[in-house]
């Protein structure tokens, strides 16, 4: 087991994978320091995604090389201002080449999904997300050991499955106020 610290050695994960990076977001709120601005002008209706900017040139960079960047966000009832601004970027981050999905967290043990936050790289390299008790992200744990990594592999495919496009989302739970770009 490694553990990495937010920081180049973390973003090189993120232009080193060769085929495919999926990541399970299983929190309802994530308190990153480059959103804190962002989401305050969402909040005040005048919204601006410039920090996220870099984020979406190496997705758009990625993608355009042939590689892909998947994520299934679990999404809790009533949605929490957090959540609809990240629904929001995530519009941004669709564009770019992220293929963004969502799953009802009442939907979750349906499919005996994980309640914790990875990445998966190309099937084989596991990264477990760790986060203090105010929704920050503290460290990364690389995980070696086979057994764990074909579990969040089958957890990475069965999330895939029952998941929703952001269109099929708001479809279904249009009455529950749901809102995407």
């Amino acid at each position: 087991m490694t553990l990495i610290k937010p920081g180049p050695e973390f973003v090189e994960l993120f232009r080193s994978f060769e085929h495919t990076a999926f990541r399970l977001e299983t929190r309802d709120r994530y308190n990153s320091p480059r959103e804190t601005e962002s989401f305050r002008k969402f909040l005040s209706g005048k919204p601006d995604v410039s920090y996220h900017e870099g984020w979406l040139s190496m997705v758009r960079e990625a993608t355009s090389a042939g590689r892909l960047f998947s994520r299934v966000r679990v999404v809790s009832f009533p949605l929490t201002d957090y959540t609809r601004f990240a629904m929001w970027v995530a519009g941004y981050t669709r564009e770019a080449g992220d293929d963004i999905r969502y799953l009802a967290r009442d939907q979750v043990d349906a499919v005996e999904c994980p309640r914790h936050d990875f990445w998966l790289f190309d099937s084989h390299k596991l990264v477990m997300m760790n986060f203090d008790e105010d929704d920050r992200f503290v460290e990364a744990e690389v995980v070696d050991e086979p057994s764990v990594i074909v579990e969040h592999n089958y957890w990475r495919d069965a999330v895939r499955h029952h998941a929703m496009t952001p269109d099929e989302f708001v479809a279904k739970y249009e009455q529950r106020n749901v809102q995407s770009r």
